[in-house]
């Protein structure tokens, strides 16, 4: 539980100091759904599956700052930083960049409590390395279709 507090912290602060980009709006967007998608995810692959789970198998509040507190501004620190008008090769490697720190931190989740608060049933970390830039895709898509519609707004 330390390890999950204090990394909501850092993560925190972190993406709020240094965000340049996303709009008030667009950091509800991200936050919201990041939240929806991970409880979709975690809804099926945790609960019903049991591949993987934070603290307990069982659903409880703990699980709750994971979901609503951890991912959302990590999200925005990778979209704040994400290289939109680069070419494809540096947008490969800043995903391969996030792809290395992301997979430390869900190693240093599994650590026993109290710096752990993730485990493992049937998930590796393998799968991790491969469903992580797809769900960071998905967030790329999500951003520029919010984005799209901002600017049709404004514009009429």
């Amino acid at each position: 539980m330390i390890g999950l507090i204090i990394a909501i912290f850092l993560f925190n602060i972190v993406a709020f100091r240094t965000n340049k980009r996303l709009t008030k709006n667009q950091i509800v967007h991200i936050w919201s759904f990041t939240i929806i998608l991970q409880m979709a995810f975690d809804g099926y692959i945790d609960h019903k599956l049991q591949g993987y789970w934070y603290f307990s198998k069982d659903v409880d509040l703990l699980d709750l700052p994971t979901v609503t507190l951890l991912i959302p501004p990590v999200n925005m620190m990778f979209l704040n930083w994400y290289p939109f008008n680069a070419t494809l090769f540096k947008k490969v490697l800043y995903y391969l960049y996030w792809l290395i720190p992301l997979v430390l931190y869900e190693v240093i989740a599994l650590l026993p409590e109290p710096l752990g608060y993730f485990n493992y049933g049937w998930w590796r970390l393998e799968y991790s390395i491969f469903i992580d830039p797809l769900l960071l895709i998905i967030l790329v898509k999500y951003y520029k279709w919010i984005s799209k519609i901002e600017k049709s707004i404004s514009l009429n």
